[in-house]
């Protein structure tokens, strides 16, 4: 069952870079950066569009099948068929590259985690590119993915970079699972989670261990002139970009650091820096391929434990025993993965839950 309670979309670009851009861009990139903050309106206004047409998008269980559409610089989804399951290659490099994307993140997901598909029962995975006309993001609307291709100046195609796609399908993941509420420490948790196994359907494709992961989400998406090298970094969240027009990464590393803000629900891709220095720790800490025990740790609490309005310490807590019911209570994976919160400030095991900001409002 679907379980997008709130009726949002999860956009790769948070809400405070444009707000940025619209402060110290030109003209011209203070105008785009308008656009994109008033799309979300637009898109919850075609939702009962979208739902119709998901029903039509389902395929059988077991069936990889992607359809990519053209939205030819317009508003209306899905836009032109241009290219479905098994057809060759176009001449447009954003065509190829959501097809591409999308089933390497469907290979992920079947052969990593044996689930059929965004939804468990074989939903097709369809995309829609060149969503309006240079426009900077990318999106999972509840259906389906949409991606601009951004103006050139700040941002590039959003197709470019696996990991952006692996994350906003796995907001599908999420929304079909636990239905994490999209606002406050729920809603960084949501984003946390995309940026989990973004990162993990990228190195899975590259055959990555851990070690040799860059951790960083959305790399390649910046005009060569901003000074940054992501969206964010797993690894030193708060370290992925400082420039004059974008601003500087906000992300904290550390539940001291928590940011307390009504923007962005909450602060939904800002806190979620302090869950995925988390991750990044207990995969380390691990080795090997991170999809295979952190990764997996992640996956079943995702699926089996986490609820609407779980929080950071009750998430950690889950992860904590999950470890122990896969690996066995007091294994190395499971003490693994205690250190790794304790990095972040949340504390658990041994019946103590603490975190230091943000609690349940």
């Amino acid at each position: 069952m679907c379980k997008d309670q709130h009726n949002r979309i999860c956009y790769i670009i948070p809400p405070h870079v444009h707000e940025n851009i619209s402060r110290n861009g030109n003209d011209r990139q203070k105008e785009r950066a308008y656009q994109a903050l008033n799309v979300s309106a637009h898109m919850r206004g075609q939702r009962e569009i979208l739902n119709t047409f998901a029903v039509l998008a389902t395929t059988p269980t077991g069936v990889k099948r992607r359809t990519i559409y053209n939205a030819q610089n317009g508003l209306t989804l899905p836009g032109k068929l241009v290219r479905g399951e098994g057809a060759p290659k176009t001449s447009d490099t954003s065509v190829n590259e959501a097809y591409d994307g999308s089933g390497k993140t469907y290979d992920f997901y079947l052969k990593v985690f044996q689930r059929n598909s965004i939804d468990d029962r074989g939903l097709r995975l369809d995309s829609s590119v060149h969503y309006r006309r240079n426009f900077n993001n990318a999106f999972w609307n509840g259906q389906q993915m949409v991606y601009g291709d951004g103006d050139g100046q700040i941002f590039q195609r959003f197709t470019k970079s696996i990991d952006v796609i692996g994350h906003e399908l796995t907001h599908g993941v999420t929304q079909y699972e636990a239905g994490l509420v999209y606002q406050d420490q729920p809603g960084a948790l949501n984003e946390h989670f995309s940026d989990v196994f973004g990162s993990l359907v990228k190195q899975f494709a590259k055959k990555q261990k851990a070690k040799q992961a860059d951790w960083l989400i959305g790399e390649g998406i910046f005009a060569p002139n901003i000074q940054g090298v992501a969206l964010r970094s797993m690894k030193a969240p708060g370290t992925a970009y400082n420039d004059p027009v974008i601003g500087k990464d906000p992300q904290p590393a550390h539940m001291k650091n928590f940011v307390n803000t009504t923007n962005d629900f909450g602060g939904v891709h800002i806190n979620s820096g302090i869950p995925n220095k988390a991750f990044y720790e207990l995969a380390i800490a691990l080795g090997g391929n991170a999809w295979e025990k952190a990764g997996s740790i992640w996956y079943r609490t995702l699926i089996d434990k986490v609820q609407p309005q779980t929080q950071f310490a009750e998430c950690a807590a889950m992860t904590y025993e999950v470890a122990g019911t896969l690996f066995g209570v007091g294994s190395a994976e499971q003490k693994a993965v205690k250190a790794a919160w304790a990095v972040v400030g949340i504390t658990v095991g041994g019946g103590t839950l603490v975190a230091a900001a943000g609690a349940r409002r």
